[in-house]
């Protein structure tokens, strides 16, 4: 009985371990460049030995998993709470996602051209966004390809980070602004279907 409890005990710390070096490493990358994070960094972070990390996570690339895989937990919480067919709904859940993490998924996807372990993540993430349009407005979108496709990739278009990026930070609108512009955008592909 003991052993058992003592297995149990180290099998709870693991897993709080692994937890506090996702939640250090998520916030690292959240406000610094993907290249401006270290192992190191990571460790001193979430007070474990540079050691610990490698022993959770096996290399920098793993963290990055890690984190990717935390922010889209995260992310499909937050944007499936969206009712499908409610525009603004949608796109206030989107903006909420990008005010969090949008200015990190900017990096990201520059970024991802020198690092293959970010470009796989980017890919993983436009898949999911894409999913995630064909949920929110399936009952508009033609049914046949290749029309379809054109479709999901205007509001791909239309809804993309880099939008946010260029109304919130570029042109300094605040979020209501930006909220009602990307809402314009989706609103004029869906008219533009033909009937």
């Amino acid at each position: 009985m003991t052993r058992a409890y003592i297995q149990s005990g180290r099998a709870e710390n693991a897993i709080a371990t692994r937890a506090r070096i996702l939640a250090a490493a998520q916030e690292l990358f959240l406000e610094k460049a993907f290249e401006d994070v270290t192992l190191a960094a990571v460790a001193k972070a979430s007070g474990v030995s540079h050691q610990t990390v490698l022993n959770h996570f096996e290399s920098k690339a793993g963290v990055v998993l890690g984190v990717a895989e935390a922010l889209a937990t995260q992310t499909d919480h937050t944007r499936n709470a969206a009712r499908p067919g409610d525009i603004g709904g949608a796109i206030a859940a989107l903006v909420t996602e990008y005010e969090r993490i949008g200015d990190a998924n900017v990096r990201w996807a520059m970024s991802g051209d020198r690092f293959p372990e970010l470009a796989a993540q980017m890919d993983v993430a436009r898949a999911g966004h894409r999913t995630w349009l064909a949920a929110m407005f399936g009952d508009r979108l033609p049914t046949e390809s290749p029309g379809r496709e054109h479709v999901l990739d205007a509001l791909h278009a239309a809804t993309d980070v880099y939008v946010w990026k260029l109304l919130r930070r570029d042109l300094g609108r605040d979020r209501a602004e930006t909220e009602k512009t990307m809402a314009d955008l989706v609103v004029g592909v869906l008219r533009g279907i033909p009937k």
